[in-house]
């Protein structure tokens, strides 16, 4: 009885053992065919590198930030007279002549953007702020549809923005603020090529930072609402390396600069960066890299390039900002944040 048992006995943890073995091989192929289903393309692969490289390099960045703040204040602290730098400020606030013209922040694109774009588009509007509060011809500056994400994010990280001056902060969308034919919606897909700037006019510059994956959606929206809309002309001064489409705050400074100078080449070649690769249209055949040197506003480490392309247009680097006491930011060091 034993003996016949015995050849069950042995069968049992063979039979047993075959499931086993049949799972680990569906395990294998599954594992085959996942691998087979996820092949990096080579942006995926060109994108992890960088950001690779900008891990890498994180600690190095944060070095330089901090030798540039020292010597700023050592720079500042070594001013026979500390407090030159203020009343040098208030002055220039002082002999400013007002512009009537109004130039407007749509954020009504807030669902449309991670918060990563989101604190993009803070630092820009700071720059805006910042950049017309030193202007000899400051805007009168709008933020519409100032809700969302945006206020949240200025809320926990930026609470000074409560005590900004000559800034009109909204939650109504720009249509409920001004008339419709007061305004034109500054979009590079509009046909229309601004040549003057009317000051009796509210100039309309899309929030958005949207990686390409919103295309004229700025335009469509004028269009839409029967809105006015143009693009600053700056095909006929400026010929480029990259897309003309530019950041919100390049934008706000151009126009600053213009209100300024009255001429649009010079206001372009004053603000725009150097890495944008912009000469003259009447040199573009044959410009010389001193030229181009000149033509920048200023250089940006190569990484932000292709962030710059990817945000429609982002950074010449937002500016990192410092809180005086009335919570009013101050443009400091360029900092990193991207990708308009």
């Amino acid at each position: 009885m034993s003996s016949e048992m015995s050849p069950a006995l042995t069968e049992t943890p063979s039979v047993a053992g075959r499931p086993d073995s049949s799972e680990d091989q569906g395990e294998s192929q599954g594992q085959t065919a996942r691998g087979q289903l996820k092949p990096v393309s080579k942006r995926q692969l060109k994108k992890l590198l960088k950001q690779q490289q900008w891990e890498e390099q994180r600690e190095l960045r944060k070095e330089k930030r901090k030798e540039k703040r020292k010597r700023k204040k050592l720079e500042r602290w070594s001013q026979p007279d500390p407090e030159a730098a203020v009343r040098e400020r208030k002055r220039v606030r002082r002999d400013a002549a007002p512009s009537s013209l109004r130039l407007v922040v749509d954020c009504s694109f807030d669902s449309l953007m991670p918060l990563k774009d989101i604190k993009k588009l803070h630092k820009q509007i700071q720059r805006c702020y910042a950049e017309n509060r030193r202007a000899s011809r400051p805007v009168q500056f709008y933020l519409t549809s100032h809700g969302g994400q945006l206020k949240r994010n200025m809320d926990e990280n930026d609470r000074g923005w409560v005590n900004w001056k000559d800034i009109q902060v909204k939650p109504e969308h720009y249509s409920e603020l001004m008339r419709k034919e007061d305004l034109v919606y500054l979009t590079s897909d509009s046909p229309n090529v601004l040549q003057e700037l009317d000051e009796s006019k509210a100039y309309v510059i899309g929030g958005l930072v949207d990686h390409n994956h919103h295309k004229g959606l700025t335009y469509k929206q004028a269009s839409e609402h029967g809105i006015e809309h143009a693009q600053l002309p700056l095909g006929n001064f400026v010929k480029m390396n990259s897309r003309k489409v530019l950041a919100i705050n390049h934008v706000f400074e151009i126009i600053l600069e213009y209100l300024e100078t009255r001429d649009w080449q010079e206001a372009f070649f004053t603000i725009l960066p150097q890495r944008k690769g912009a000469v003259p249209t009447d040199r573009a055949g044959g410009s010389s890299p001193n030229h181009q040197e000149a033509a920048g506003a200023e250089t940006l480490d190569s990484e932000s390039s292709e962030e710059e392309e990817e945000d429609g247009g982002s950074e010449r680097g937002p500016p990192r900002t410092e809180e005086q006491g009335d919570g009013e930011p101050v443009a400091g060091p360029a900092g990193d944040s991207a990708p308009l």
